[in-house]
């Protein structure tokens, strides 16, 4: 039996053919980020202390889920930042899940068109999802502040708290956006 001390220890390079899907593609070349989703990516994995890498993606996300409903996607990282805090396992006590905190038995049918409950825990299905369904409520109720209220299950609230405490962070996102341009 051969004994390696600490320092000589290696994995050994598996033969290409074996890699197979995980081998790397010479002729992928990665497009360069948005520049506004990148100090967005940046200051929001600062702020709550996430991966750079999983930050990227979840801005990626907000911004395609966004573009398709036609909401602007700092407001639903706002959504992100007060519901769940990028947390993409958060769950509440009334079972709201996720990134965008949806709770299931309210969305079962627009659940079963992504595979059921289970895409909850999947970041992009999540903020999919909550894009569809805050949009969804922007248009029944007229507003965005009214969409936001319905959204969060407190729509009878007349001082609109919850709605403000998400304006409020788009409003920040949007400085640390603005910051960047005019630096």
């Amino acid at each position: 039996m051969c004994t390696l001390a600490a320092g000589d220890a290696y994995a050994p390079e598996p033969p290409e053919a074996e890699l197979g899907a995980c081998a790397p593609d010479p002729s992928f070349t990665a497009e360069a980020p948005d520049p506004e989703q990148a100090v967005l990516s940046k200051y929001l994995s600062r702020r709550f202390l996430i991966a750079s890498e999983a930050t990227e993606r979840m801005v990626s996300a907000a911004y395609d889920a966004a573009h398709q409903v036609g909401l602007d996607p700092l407001l639903l990282l706002a959504v992100i930042s007060v519901e769940s805090r990028f947390n993409p396992i958060a769950e509440s006590v009334v079972g709201a899940k996720g990134l965008m905190q949806i709770i299931p038995k309210y969305h079962r049918a627009k659940l079963e068109g992504l595979g059921g409950e289970q895409a909850l825990w999947d970041p992009e299905a999540n903020i999919h999802l909550g894009a569809l369904i805050l949009q969804e409520y922007v248009y029944r109720t007229g507003t965005l502040e009214a969409g936001l209220q319905y959204y969060n299950g407190a729509y009878w609230d007349g001082r609109a708290q919850y709605a403000q405490k998400v304006l409020g962070e788009r409003a920040r996102l949007m400085e640390v956006v603005r910051e960047d341009r005019g630096a």
